[in-house]
């Protein structure tokens, strides 16, 4: 609760910091706050859990909530440090855009931290707002105007049906508490309602983190939100999405019934191999990383087959491919700031204009296809050792071939810096593109030469 206090107050903070005109120190005072708020969830591993026992009927300190937390706040410093110049045109409404997405934040720390399913409510209904807001900032682009009347559609019917799952839940038990829910539910006699609530509950989840049949909205989403917000939604929003239906299947049930486990089977071949053909056929690189996203979706729900165990596993898969998420945007933002569109086109030649940023774009792309020695290989290594571990031989076979289909689009990027010719002049870039793409690559490697970082924190 103290970490979920102090962010909601930094972000009251920005909104005040409009009022005294403090426009320039927002962007680093924010991440000062944010670097503080890192160290009092770090902080909270030493310390015993009971120091909030006035408030574990909501929020819970736990490994999970304190190891996901940390990440969150890390992938929102680096998404702030970029704000400052994405923004710098906009500096009457600076203040707003950065207090939302300190809000944001708040809602994604109470998604991953609830004992109580109105709290977990109240965290992905902050977290939603807050992105349909930030989809469609763009007030005079009839793009993003778009893209936020999508997202905020099917994002209110997603919301809608998770809603009517957790009555479901409260009406077959009378609980809002999960440890309690959790109880009920391993004994006999349990209403029929409770596995259609928890049905209800996944596919408005399926939904937030863009997994197919439920990724319809993601492409144009994707291209016409700003491209900040396509960096939010694309790392920190999916992660969160990922983290918080893991913690309320192992929350609520002690395990999966196998027809669960087969629709999981069946959502995540569909996500890796639509997302990944998909993407082939992409010309605009933020399309063409929303698919990647759609795959990577389907690689993430492996984890949940393995229900009990691999909560470290996902936690080094989620913050591998964020971090490589982070990078790659940083330089896409870079390059495409002046351009007015995002296609492949804008890259050619980038390997002689900017070897330093063509490098880093290659490193994340190469990490989310699962080359070693980055992070992104050792995160599906484990991914798919549990799931041969819980039986699924078969759904790992299908996910190396996937990994396979994604080199090409990856690749198809890649080639397209080193050897077609520059189209346009070398164009100079703020020092913060390059300070958060190169720290967010310097760390996915780090966890690809050290998982054990990592991948033991939950363990």
């Amino acid at each position: 609760m103290q970490v979920l206090i102090t962010i909601v107050s930094l972000g009251v903070f920005c909104l005040l910091a409009e009022i005294f005109n403090l426009r320039k120190l927002l962007v680093p005072v924010t991440v000062i706050g944010l670097l503080a708020i890192l160290g009092i969830s770090l902080n909270l591993w030493a310390i015993d859990p009971s120091i909030d026992a006035n408030y574990v009927s909501m929020i819970a300190v736990d490994k999970f909530s304190n190891a996901f937390s940390s990440l969150f706040i890390v992938l929102t410093i680096f998404l702030i440090a970029i704000s400052g110049d994405f923004y710098k045109e906009h500096q009457s409404k600076i203040s707003d855009f950065i207090a939302i997405k300190i809000f944001l934040l708040a809602g994604a720390v109470a998604m991953v931290s609830f004992t109580n399913l109105s709290m977990f409510f109240l965290g992905i209904e902050v977290l939603s707002i807050s992105l349909y807001i930030l989809a469609a900032s763009k007030r005079l682009d009839i793009k993003s105007n778009e893209a936020g009347m999508k997202y905020f559609l099917l994002g209110s019917f997603a919301s809608g049906i998770i809603l009517f799952g957790i009555c479901l839940i409260y009406g077959a038990t009378g609980y809002f508490d999960i440890t309690e829910i959790k109880d009920l539910s391993s004994g006999a006699g349990i209403p029929v309602w409770f596995p259609i609530g928890i049905v209800l509950m996944i596919i408005g989840m399926l939904f937030k983190i863009a997994a197919a049949p439920f990724h319809f909205w993601a492409p144009d989403v994707y291209e016409g939100s700003p491209s900040i917000t396509t960096a939010t939604m694309s790392t920190l929003a999916k992660v969160v999405a990922m983290a918080t239906l893991y913690k309320i299947l192992s929350g609520l049930t002690s395990s999966l019934m196998p027809t669960f486990e087969m629709v999981i089977v069946v959502v995540s071949i569909l996500s890796m191999t639509i997302g990944n053909i998909m993407a082939l056929r992409q010309d605009n690189v933020k399309r063409m990383l929303a698919f990647s996203g759609i795959s990577h979706a389907g690689f993430m729900l492996m984890a949940i087959l393995s229900l009990s165990t691999a909560a470290g596993t996902l936690l080094y898969y989620t913050a591998a491919y964020a971090l490589a998420g982070i990078a790659s945007f940083a330089v896409i933002i870079a390059v495409t700031r002046d351009k007015g569109n995002e296609l492949t086109a804008n890259f050619n030649g980038l390997g002689k204009t900017n070897p330093l940023l063509a490098a880093v774009l290659t490193a994340s792309l190469l990490s989310m296809a699962g080359i070693p020695i980055f992070s992104g290989f050792f995160a599906k290594f484990m991914l798919f050792s549990d799931t041969i571990k819980s039986g699924y031989l078969y759904l790992v076979i299908v996910g190396v071939i996937n990994s396979i289909i994604s080199v090409g689009y990856y690749f198809k990027l890649i080639l397209a810096m080193y050897t077609k010719e520059a189209t346009a002049e070398k164009q100079a870039v703020p020092i913060v593109y390059y300070l958060v793409a190169v720290s967010a690559i310097v760390l996915n490697i780090a966890i690809g030469l050290y998982p054990s970082l990592v991948s033991h924190l939950l363990n």
